[in-house]
């Protein structure tokens, strides 16, 4: 009786690591894209213009300027209280 429990929790510990595999390689195979505009100040992911190393130097809120990886065909939905996200840079 014991061999049988052993058995099941084997095998549903492996299905589980392998569900918990397979969720994180889809999730790093998402495309992604670059968004400009909707990062807040210091949360950017890089580019934040001139004066400006990189990740986390936005100056301001939905600079437009700054971006941040966001999934593909996302971006353009994204409302901010300045308007909508943007695949290009905003000046």
């Amino acid at each position: 009786m014991n061999t049988k429990y052993a058995a099941l929790a084997a095998t549903l510990a492996l299905s589980l690591t392998t569900l918990a595999g397979t969720a994180s390689a889809a999730d790093q195979a998402s495309p992604k894209e670059k968004c400009y505009g909707v990062s807040l100040a210091g949360q950017n992911d890089c580019a934040a213009g001139p004066g400006t190393s990189c990740a986390a130097t936005a100056a301001a809120d939905y600079q437009g300027n700054a971006w941040v990886l966001v999934d593909e065909g996302t971006c353009t939905s994204i409302k901010t209280p300045k308007g909508f996200g943007s695949l290009t840079e905003q000046k």
